[in-house]
């Protein structure tokens, strides 16, 4: 464990309690057992990360699950801001979109993301279009975090 990731947890920024429960669903079935905070939107999110707003500042993620398509600030805003925040561009953040847009997944790859991943989330599914088995393969040791 590095002294970087003291204690392992995913930040969800995600504002469809149906996909939350999903992610939440998919790490049991994965027996991945690690923290998940959960942030309603962007800028709920970057409250957390940073402290402010009134929000007790989270330790720092070991991976953030990114939805696209949020209200107040979408995914890919708060992606840019934290690849120009210099405490938070090393973030390994994973997106999960409904949509299959390439320019969302261009703005992604640009922002340089850990992975992209179409919902609805299904481990089962990597591999079969879609996300790459190498990109599988990286959340999964994120996720585990290389116990």
């Amino acid at each position: 464990m590095s002294a970087d990731y003291p204690t392992p947890s995913i930040l969800l920024v995600e504002d469809d309690q149906m996909d939350v429960m999903n992610v939440q669903r998919e790490l049991r079935r994965q027996n991945i057992d690690v923290p998940l905070i959960h942030a309603r939107n962007g800028r709920d999110a970057l409250k957390m990360l940073r402290g402010e707003g009134g929000e007790t500042k989270i330790a720092r993620p070991s991976l953030v699950m990114l939805d696209i398509n949020m209200p107040r600030m979408n995914g890919l805003e708060l992606l840019e801001v934290l690849r120009s925040d210099p405490e938070f561009v090393g973030l390994n953040v994973f997106i999960m979109t409904t949509s299959d847009l390439e320019s969302d997944r261009l703005k992604a790859q640009e922002l340089a993301v850990s992975g992209y991943i179409i919902k609805p989330l299904s481990f089962d599914k990597f591999g079969e279009g879609g996300t790459s088995v190498d990109g599988f393969s990286l959340f999964l040791d994120l996720l585990r975090l290389k116990n």
